[in-house]
């Protein structure tokens, strides 16, 4: 069995300076998931019996930041034991199990608050399509796969696998291929209504009274003897509902409603 970390996480970093880190920015986004804007949970049933190491959440992204911290939040709470709901966020301060979460290297490079972001837990890569707003070629840094890898050795990883907060983006592969050579416990999560109530980044509240969605499902089966890398990629995007099959034709008075709340003033920057 492998030995518990007890003071630095699977990158040398000292977990209580990474757990005031989370602290401190979980409990300056708290209001915005139990309170102005209260996200609505489901699915938590399926976390509280997770081992502490070797488990992989896939997730569709709508938000840069505020996606990751809303699921901090979930995954503190329900090792505390409140299910489907958020309580006094001094839980941050015990997360008991260390959390990680996959970002491109080039947002979490943009500014200070990103980089103090990404000493919260960030695994960066590099993307091989896209870089800069400009499209790409390149091979992918296997260094980079050897990082997630040790975050999984260690403890719960989050990862987007498609790579951009653009809905019914194509995923890629790469996530099929750490499943297929770590066999973690494979979570999806979908969530919805970030990207109304928070700005791209998610650091700044575009509207008050919207309810963010955020379900935990149950582990995706997997055949590894005979189920490569893009079944396995199918069953993630079906899971995550960005297949495009769920894609939604929106009525009229859905995109007037979107149109509207595009023209709210930001009131709360963090």
């Amino acid at each position: 069995m492998k030995k518990k970390r007890i003071f630095r996480d699977a990158f040398g970093y000292w977990f209580i300076f990474k757990r005031l880190l989370i602290f401190v920015f979980g409990t300056i986004s708290y209001n915005r998931f139990n309170g102005f804007n209260k996200l609505k949970i489901k699915g938590t049933e399926n976390l509280v019996n997770l081992p502490d190491r070797n488990v992989l959440f896939v997730s569709n992204h709508q938000t840069y930041f505020a996606d990751v911290f809303a699921m901090y939040h979930v995954f503190c709470a329900v090792k505390h034991g409140y299910i489907d709901t958020l309580k006094n966020p001094i839980y941050l301060l015990d997360p008991k199990v260390d959390l990680y979460y996959v970002a491109a290297k080039e947002t979490m490079n943009k500014g200070i608050l990103s980089k103090l972001f990404a000493l919260a837990g960030a695994i960066t890569v590099k993307r091989t399509w896209r870089d800069a707003g400009k499209s790409v070629n390149r091979m992918v840094d296997m260094s980079e796969i050897d990082n997630i890898l040790k975050a999984l050795d260690s403890g719960w990883v989050i990862t987007f696998p498609q790579g951009t907060t653009k809905p019914w983006s194509p995923g890629r592969k790469g996530s099929a291929k750490i499943i297929q050579k770590n066999k973690p416990i494979v979570i999806p999560v979908v969530i919805d209504g970030f990207r109304r109530a928070f700005d791209k980044k998610g650091l700044i509240v575009k509207k008050r009274g919207v309810e963010p969605k955020m379900t935990f499902k149950a582990p995706i089966e997997i055949d590894y003897e005979n189920e490569d890398a893009n079944i396995i990629l199918d069953k993630i995007m079906n899971a995550i509902e960005q297949d495009p099959k769920y894609l939604k034709v929106k009525t009229v008075e859905e995109l007037e409603a979107e149109r509207e709340e595009e023209k709210t003033r930001p009131f709360f920057e963090f």
